[in-house]
C-alpha cells in the first residue's frame, strides 16, 4: 500500500483540462492582443501630418513607421522560442507590457526623437504578439480543426485595416494625436485580464531548454540592417549608393555569423531540425513570396486608382475594401474546407492560380480598366491569395511537435513580415525604373500620369512572384493533419 501511494506521488501530474469556454476565452484574448499590435501599424499613417506640425522635424516622420517595423520584425522569432521555454502566459504578458510601455512613451513624447524611440519599443512588444496569438491557437486546437481559426486572424487584420485609418484620422483631426497611443492602454490591460487565468492551464512545451542569447543578438542586428536597406533604398538613397550597399553587406555578414551560430550552438535559437523540415521550409517560403506580392501590390494599388482610374484619395481607400474583404473571405473558405480534403494544399494552389490569372488580366487592361473591372479583379485576387494563409500556417504547425510550435510559428511570422517589406522595396524599384513619381504617394493631391506602363510592370512583377508562390506550394510535401491525439506526437514530426 505504501509503495502504491509513493508511486502515485511521484507520477507526473496530468495537465489541467481546459474547457471549451476557457479555450474560446483564451483565443478571444490573444486575438485582442493581436488586434492591438495590428492596429498600430495602420492607425498612425493618417496622423503623421498632424504629428509633424505638433513636434516638428518632419524629415524624421518615416521613422515613426520604420522604427516599429524594424523591431517588430526582428523580435518575432525570439518570442516563439522564449514562449516554448518559459510558457505562453508570461511571454504574452511581457509582450503586452512592453507594447504598452512604448505606447505610453509615444503618447507623452515631447519631440520626434522620443516618439520614434517609443514606436521602436512598441514594435519590440507588438512583434511578438503576432506570432504568439497563432502559437496559442496551435496549443489549444489540433491541426485538423485549426484552419478555421485562420478566418478569425484574417478578420482581426481586416478590422485593423479598416478601423485604424478611421480612428487615426478622427483622433488627429478632431481630438489629439496622442490618443492613437492612449487607446492602447485599456485594450492591452483588458487583453491581459481576459487571458490571465485560463492561460495558467497551458503546459510549458520545452521546460529544460534555454535561449541562445548570442544567436538572438545576431538575428536582430542582421534583420534590422536588411530592413533599413529595404526602407531607405530608392527613397532616402539610390539603390546602388554606398549607404545601401554598405547596409546590405553588413547585413550579409551578420546573417553569415548567425548561420554559423545555428550550426555550432549547443541549442540554437532556431532548431536545425525545424529549418530542415521540408514542410516548414516550403510553407514559410510560400508565405514570404505571397506577402511580397500582396503587400507590395496593395501599396501601389491606391496610387493606380488615383492616377489612372481617377479616384480621389478617400475614394481609393474605399476601393481597397474589395481586396481586403476578398482576402478574409478566401481565408475563411480555405479554413473550412481543409478538413474535407486529403490533399488540402490543392485549395491554396487553386486559389493562387486564380490570383495569378486575375492579376495578369489587371496588368493587361491597366491603361483602360473601369472601376468595376478593377474591383472585381482585385476582389478575386484577394479571394485567391487568402486561401494560402490557413494552408501554410496549418501545414507548418502540423509538421512539428508542441515543443517546437513556438519556434516554427515565429519563423513563419518573421518571413511573412520580411516578405512584405521586401515586396514594397521590390515593386518600388520597378515603379522608379518606369518613372512613377513615388514622392506623390500618400499626398492629398491626385497623381496624374499619361501612361499606365509603371502599373503594368508592377502588376506583372507581383504576378511573377505569385507564380513562384504556386511553385513553392506544389513542392511542399503534405502530411496528414493530426487530430486530438496531437499530444502523442513525436519530438519532431517527420
Amino acid at each position: 500500500m505504501d509503495q502504491t501511494v509513493e508511486k502515485q506521488a511521484m507520477a507526473p501530474k496530468a495537465a489541467p483540462v481546459i474547457s471549451e469556454s476557457e479555450k474560446n476565452t483564451i483565443i478571444g484574448g490573444v486575438l485582442l492582443s493581436m488586434l492591438l499590435a495590428a492596429l498600430d501599424q495602420t492607425i498612425v499613417a493618417p496622423a503623421l501630418p498632424t504629428i509633424a506640425r505638433a513636434l516638428g522635424h518632419a524629415e524624421y516622420l518615416p521613422w515613426i513607421v520604420t522604427g516599429y517595423l524594424l523591431t517588430a520584425t526582428a523580435v518575432a522569432p525570439l518570442y516563439g522560442k522564449i514562449s516554448d521555454v518559459y510558457g505562453r502566459r508570461p511571454v504574452i504578458h511581457t509582450g503586452i507590457l512592453i507594447f504598452l510601455l512604448g505606447s505610453l512613451v509615444s503618447a507623452l513624447a515631447p519631440n520626434m526623437l522620443v516618439l520614434v524611440v517609443g514606436r521602436a519599443i512598441q514594435g519590440a512588444g507588438g512583434g511578438g504578439l503576432f506570432a504568439l496569438a497563432q502559437t496559442v491557437i496551435g496549443d489549444l486546437v489540433p491541426p485538423r480543426e485549426r484552419a478555421r481559426y485562420a478566418a478569425w486572424i484574417s478578420g482581426t487584420w481586416a478590422v485593423a485595416s479598416i478601423a485604424g485609418p478611421l480612428l487615426g484620422g478622427v483622433f488627429a483631426e478632431h481630438l489629439h494625436w496622442s490618443l492613437i497611443f492612449w487607446i492602447n492602454l485599456p485594450i492591452g490591460f483588458l487583453a491581459m485580464a481576459i487571458v490571465n487565468n485560463p492561460l495558467k492551464k497551458l503546459p510549458i512545451a520545452a521546460k529544460h531548454h534555454r535561449i541562445d542569447g548570442l544567436g538572438a543578438v545576431l538575428l536582430v542586428i542582421a534583420t534590422a540592417l536588411l530592413l533599413l536597406a529595404l526602407s531607405w533604398g530608392g527613397s532616402a538613397y539610390p539603390w546602388f549608393s554606398p549607404e545601401i550597399l554598405g547596409l546590405v553587406a553588413c547585413s550579409a555578414v551578420f546573417w553569415f555569423f548567425f548561420a554559423l551560430r545555428l550550426l555550432r550552438a549547443a541549442e540554437p535559437l532556431v532548431s536545425l531540425e525545424v529549418l530542415g523540415n521540408p514542410i516548414v521550409l516550403a510553407g514559410t517560403l510560400s508565405m514570404f513570396l505571397l506577402q511580397a506580392a500582396n503587400i507590395g501590390a496593395s501599396v501601389y494599388l491606391p496610387v493606380y486608382l488615383q492616377s489612372i482610374v481617377g479616384l480621389s484619395v478617400s475614394e481609393s481607400g474605399t476601393a481597397m475594401l474589395g481586396l481586403l474583404l476578398g482576402t478574409v473571405a478566401g481565408a475563411a473558405f480555405s479554413g473550412r474546407m481543409i478538413t474535407r480534403f486529403v490533399h488540402y494544399k490543392r485549395i491554396a494552389m487553386i486559389g493562387i492560380s486564380l490570383a495569378i490569372v486575375c492579376i495578369g488580366l489587371l496588368s493587361a487592361i491597366a491603361g483602360h480598366a473601369s472601376l468595376l473591372e478593377v474591383e472585381i479583379l482585385t476582389t478575386l485576387i484577394g479571394l485567391g491569395s487568402g486561401t494560402t494563409f490557413p494552408v501554410a500556417t496549418v501545414s507548418v504547425q502540423n509538421a512539428v511537435d508542441r515543443a517546437h510550435l513556438g519556434v516554427a510559428t515565429g519563423v513563419l511570422t518573421f518571413l511573412r513580415t520580411l516578405g512584405g517589406a521586401l515586396g514594397v522595396a521590390m515593386l518600388g524599384a520597378v515603379a522608379l525604373g518606369y518613372g512613377l513619381p513615388l514622392a506623390a504617394e500618400g499626398s492629398q493631391t491626385r497623381i496624374q500620369l499619361t501612361s499606365a506602363t509603371p502599373f503594368v510592370m508592377i502588376f506583372l512583377t507581383a504576378g511573377i512572384t505569385l507564380v513562384l508562390t504556386l511553385i513553392t506550394l506544389a513542392l511542399m510535401p503534405e502530411k496528414e493533419l493530426r487530430g486530438h491525439e496531437e499530444h502523442a506526437a513525436p519530438v519532431l514530426a517527420e
